[in-house]
């Protein structure tokens, strides 16, 4: 599933190419997703102009005309397509390459865009979603109400975190990829942020020392930047826009490494793997406490 900074270089990819175009049709080849396509919502983006795009955790959210906007989930395998006017297919999220007769068979969703562009959600597993809502009832949907801060914004902070962590034994781990908590860390970060805070995954938060909690919010914000940077990880089938694979994948110190000697030079520990709420978490012995 793709994470909090997978999700920003989509966004960034549409930015690019979408915005202020208007929606000619859409065309629902598969409405079967996580949750079923509601036609009648989708005619009412026809004609409509797509004026913003923005990120909230996991979520793309398109603003469009007349007080609608779009709410997208990529689940699993979801991503998005983009085909110009010349007829040219970029990639905007989660592929190594193109394949046509592969690709097409999973096209679930085509919004067909002035001068023939096309928008196209392309989902294997189906457990994405799209759904339409009116901007008055934002701040009703379940899928959104509920999120924490977001670790790049100013309100993820020591204060914030630690004054959520107080009274609380939950491990550090769960708390962590708990939305409630924080917007858009999932099990790959969260892995390299304790990593790199030398906290445990196991440790509960009652433990935490004020230092642990400052690192740990600094570390969240250091990495999840230095991945956008790198245009996201690729984990299977990520890529950008213009086909570049995201790289942050070679700068991971302990996701999926396994057995692996541990990155920090003075240590001669392998990288340790434990299963907290059925999600692998790797770590080192020694360099986290």
């Amino acid at each position: 599933m793709p994470e909090l900074p997978e999700v920003e270089v989509v966004k960034r990819s549409l930015e690019n190419k979408i915005i202020n175009l208007i929606i000619k049709k859409v065309k629902i080849n598969d409405g079967n997703l996580r949750y079923k396509v509601n036609i009648k919502e989708t005619l009412k983006l026809k004609g409509k102009k797509i004026t913003k795009i923005k990120r909230r955790s996991k979520f793309l959210i398109f603003e469009i005309e007349e007080e609608l906007f779009m709410l997208v989930h990529f689940g699993m395998t979801g991503k998005f397509f983009f085909i110009d006017k010349n007829k040219t297919k970029f990639r905007t999220s989660f592929y190594y390459s193109l394949d046509k007769n592969k690709d097409e068979k999973h096209n679930r969703i085509i919004f067909i865009l002035e001068n023939n562009q096309k928008l196209i959600f392309n989902d294997i597993r189906k457990f994405g979603f799209i759904k339409i809502y009116n901007k008055k009832n934002y701040n009703k949907i379940l899928h959104l109400k509920n999120l924490g801060p977001e670790p790049l914004e100013k309100s993820w902070n020591y204060k914030y975190f630690n004054n959520y962590i107080s009274g609380r034994k939950r491990n550090i781990k769960n708390i962590l990829m708990d939305q409630k908590c924080i917007a858009g860390l999932g099990n790959i970060y969260v892995n390299e942020i304790l990593f790199l805070s030398g906290v445990n995954p196991s440790r509960k938060v009652s433990q935490l020392k004020s230092l642990e909690i400052e690192k740990i919010v600094k570390n969240t914000k250091k990495i999840l930047k230095r991945s956008i940077a790198q245009g996201g990880s690729t984990i299977k089938d990520f890529s950008s826009d213009d086909g570049k694979k995201g790289v942050f994948q070679q700068y991971f110190k302990v996701y999926n490494k396994d057995g692996e000697k541990c990155s920090n030079v003075d240590c001669n520990m392998n990288i340790s793997k434990i299963v907290i709420s059925n999600r692998a978490s790797f770590f080192c012995k020694r360099c986290q406490k």
